[in-house]
């Protein structure tokens, strides 16, 4: 069964060896396609490929898989929701929080994470307006251990990197809930006590565990390469590597989550925010890391396009990562050079 690469769907299993036009071997006979097979043999060149028969398939339904992953993952996410609200009430009352309960909700996620490698579904699920500040720490946690991953840290080292994601706010315990959930912009005076929470951060943890590096990072997390950050203005070597990881996690998850304040971002737009700014402000490795295994997680993700139109991104433009080609129900849309479009949305 001969068909255009552009209408294969993802569960389709090839009938043979797909080679591009230089002789390049891309995909081996047998395989069953998923969205980013289908990207790639598009980004190769390949027009036609020789799939089995649809009524032999096996059939692959994406959004049976990412609710499958979602049932998995969701206890362990509630889990350590709750731990965080009670770390938190704890943190504001005494100053200190009980170190056991960050293991006991906060590994079982982590372990649920290695089964679900498609972060851009589980932040779109994951995602709420309720509770910004558990939901943010949970990410960041989330995120940090990702990243850590990515860049080849140990699987020790990844756990430990996202567990001082988690606890990167603890810091906030101690601020005014009024001026936490303020719906209208921060006075100066509001900001300033805003930003004493990486000091009260690293102060609750080196008081509640034995872990300095920890502490550091929520000290370090709102630090920036160029000096411009909190509250030290440290220069890019004198921040600890953790502290940059995290960085990277805490800035994505605060603009792609909804707050009182703020309405959450497109997450492809961010990316681009995110590059930008690892140039000077966020480290480039850890953003760089970030980027670079994100990206493919988009492939096949409905949109939401400016235009009223409803699409599914096909594959990331080589040139410019940001503005992926769009396929709708009657045209193909390169947002690459359709600079009027965007995406309004991306939807599971």
């Amino acid at each position: 069964m001969r068909v255009h690469v552009t209408d294969l769907k993802p569960g389709d299993q090839i009938q043979q060896d797909a080679y591009n036009t230089n002789g390049v071997h891309v995909l081996q006979k047998g395989a069953l396609l998923r969205s980013e097979d289908i990207s790639k043999l598009l980004q190769h060149g390949i027009d036609y490929i020789e799939i089995q028969p649809r009524a032999l398939s096996v059939s692959l339904d994406p959004l049976s898989e990412i609710s499958d992953s979602f049932n998995k993952v969701k206890p362990h996410f509630n889990l350590a929701f709750d731990g965080c609200s009670a770390l938190f009430t704890e943190a504001s009352q005494s100053g200190k929080f009980n170190e056991s309960v960050v293991d006991d909700v906060f590994q079982p996620l982590v372990g649920s994470l290695n089964e679900h490698t498609d972060v851009v579904s589980l932040l779109l699920l994951f995602n709420g307006t309720d509770d910004y500040t558990y939901r943010h720490s949970i990410q960041v946690g989330m995120l940090s251990y990702y990243i850590a991953d990515w860049m080849g840290y140990s699987d020790k080292e990844a756990y430990e990197i996202g567990k001082a994601g988690y606890l990167h706010d603890i810091g906030k315990s101690k601020i005014s809930r009024d001026i936490l959930d303020k719906p209208g912009k921060l006075t100066p005076e509001e900001f300033e006590e805003v930003k004493l929470h990486t000091i009260y951060g690293y102060e609750m943890i080196a008081e509640s565990m034995d872990d300095k590096v920890t502490a550091m990072v929520a000290l370090q997390h709102h630090e920036r390469d160029d000096r411009s950050g909190y509250p030290r203005a440290l220069h890019a070597d004198q921040i600890h590597p953790y502290s940059h990881i995290c960085a990277v996690a805490d800035v994505y998850s605060a603009m792609t989550t909804n707050r009182v304040y703020q309405s959450k971002q497109q997450l492809l737009t961010v990316l681009r925010e995110l590059y930008g700014l690892s140039f000077g402000k966020l480290n480039g490795k850890p953003t760089h890391a970030f980027i670079q295994q994100m990206l493919p997680n988009f492939i096949g993700k409905k949109v939401l396009l400016t235009t009223g139109e409803s699409g599914i991104i096909v594959m990331n433009h080589p040139s410019d990562y940001f503005r992926p080609l769009v396929k709708t129900d009657d045209r193909f849309i390169d947002l690459s050079k359709e600079y009027h479009t965007e995406i309004q949305e991306i939807l599971l």
